[in-house]
């Protein structure tokens, strides 16, 4: 038996096309420039409760969710975030300006309910006056216009956000609300802030990093039980501008139609999620009994992560499910046996270090297997016309792992569809192509005289009968009694 060694590349030059499940996985750059596949970041996405979502990945400045459009932006795109592969670059000269339709939550007038604000920061400075957010609005109350504001803005280093007429009959400090963090905001940092409101409870919470920095009770009592809850009532339907007057980066800008806040949900603010992320590649089809011998990863694994590989093999993956056949851990560089099949799949988990700040890569797999080299199809074959039959005649295959032949035939030259032939060992009926085993002549009867017939020869590999070489030359006879 002959087996040629042969090598598939994922990734790399190749790119992973071939990946077909990725989760938690992304690309990302790797070596020379090529494609990488790495864990994703913690981004935000879209899901029921979503009112505005600003992910600015590739470049883009709009609301994911489709609740606003865009008005005006000042914002530049850029690959420096915190989440995914890009965010927003403020230069403190006007940010971006949206409107709201009929289900956004500064597009509706009335009863707001709970909402989540949140986003990632990164600001050059934290002056005095850096605006991140701003709403500004008014209502009539018993035939009177209040004005109405929400704003979020620094003041000495700390980012605190005031409600101005926004809570339906709270009327201390007129009507004001004010929140600010106990953290002091670092410039060139990179932290998550999180306002919250609880319709229930009437819960304002501040956090930073999932941290509580400040809470206060909106209702009668100041306080969380035996008071009534003073509504946020939202007035004629108003711009709502980021970054008006800021100076840094911004990144996942979310509202939320919902007061669960993300510790309270069990997630984390790690950039990289700590359970990792998993790719799977689709079934990589080679030849009937090729075996895996080597896989080759070529990885970078920072120091606290972990990448582990995993292979499989079979003849037929149409009944593959996730868990069968049975993944097989292997190292890179280590030597195989046993992996055989006509497809070979390679899935790999990549996990982060314990903080989530660092996550090992995968630039490329080299794949080394041995493949049943197919047999050379016979060097000449004859045929021979007679009464109503053909005999054909060729030479033996030069490979010595030849098993047997097929003949295949038919009346149009290429086309090789016969089915009336008789065969003169068997008396049976034969259809192309038929095996005649490992001889190097046969004879076919029951055609039709005057008709011409068309014949190659491919030879067979003793170790499956599947693996057939190339068609011979063609040749043609046409019986004749004569």
């Amino acid at each position: 038996m002959h087996a040629e060694e042969r090598v598939i590349t994922l990734g790399g030059r190749e790119g992973w096309s071939s990946v077909s499940v990725r989760n938690g996985v992304t690309t990302g750059v790797g070596t020379y420039g090529y494609d990488s596949m790495t864990l994703d970041t913690n981004s935000r996405h879209v899901s029921k409760q979503t009112d505005l979502l600003l992910d600015f990945e590739d470049g883009t400045m709009a609301d994911i969710s489709g609740h606003y459009k865009v008005i005006s932006n000042a914002l530049i795109p850029t690959t420096d975030c915190k989440m995914g592969k890009g965010s927003g670059l403020s230069q403190g000269k006007g940010g971006l300006r949206l409107d709201g339709d009929r289900t956004s939550l500064f597009g509706t007038p009335g009863i707001a309910g709970s909402f989540l604000i949140e986003f990632w920061l990164n600001p050059a400075v934290a002056e005095n006056g850096e605006t991140v957010l701003s709403w500004r609005s008014s209502r009539t109350v018993d035939d009177m216009l209040l004005y109405q504001m929400i704003n979020a803005s620094f003041a000495n280093n700390h980012l605190t956000w005031n409600f101005t007429n926004v809570f339906d009959g709270y009327e201390e400090n007129f009507g004001e609300i004010s929140i600010s963090s106990y953290s002091t905001i670092i410039p060139d940092s990179w932290t998550h802030h999180a306002i919250s409101f609880d319709n229930q409870t009437g819960l304002l919470e501040y956090r930073i990093n999932g941290r509580l920095e400040a809470l206060k009770y909106i209702t009668s009592n100041s306080r969380e039980i035996g008071g009534r809850v003073f509504q946020p009532v939202l007035g004629v339907a108003a711009d709502l501008d980021i970054c008006p007057s800021y100076t840094g980066l911004i990144d996942d800008f979310r509202i939320q139609r919902s007061a669960i806040s993300e510790t309270a949900s069990n997630l984390r603010y790690d950039t990289y999620n700590r359970i990792g992320g998993r790719f799977v590649t689709d079934p990589i089809k080679v030849s009937l009994n090729s075996e895996m011998t080597l896989l080759n990863a070529l990885t970078r694994v920072p120091d606290q992560t972990d990448v582990m590989i995993y292979v499989r093999s079979g003849d037929n993956y149409f009944p593959w499910t996730d868990t069968y056949p049975e993944w097989i851990p292997v190292s890179s560089g280590e030597k195989l046996s046993g992996i055989k099949g006509l497809y070979f799949q390679v899935a790999m988990d990549l996990y982060p270090d314990g903080s989530g700040s660092l996550s090992p890569s995968v630039d490329r797999i080299d794949l080394h297997f041995k493949e049943v080299e197919a047999p050379l199809p016979p060097f000449r074959v004859l045929a021979e016309a007679g009464n109503g039959e053909v005999t054909l005649k060729w030479t033996y295959s030069v490979d010595n792992n030849t098993g047997g032949y097929y003949v295949y035939y038919g009346d149009r030259p290429g086309e090789y569809l016969g089915r009336e032939a008789v065969s003169v060992d068997t008396g049976n009926r034969v259809e192309s192509p038929v095996d005649v085993g490992n001889t190097n002549t046969v004879t076919f009867k029951n055609l039709k005289n005057g008709k011409i017939y068309y014949f190659a020869i491919a030879a067979y590999s003793d170790v499956n009968k599947e693996i057939m070489g190339t068609l011979s030359k063609e040749v043609w006879a046409r019986p004749l009694r004569r």
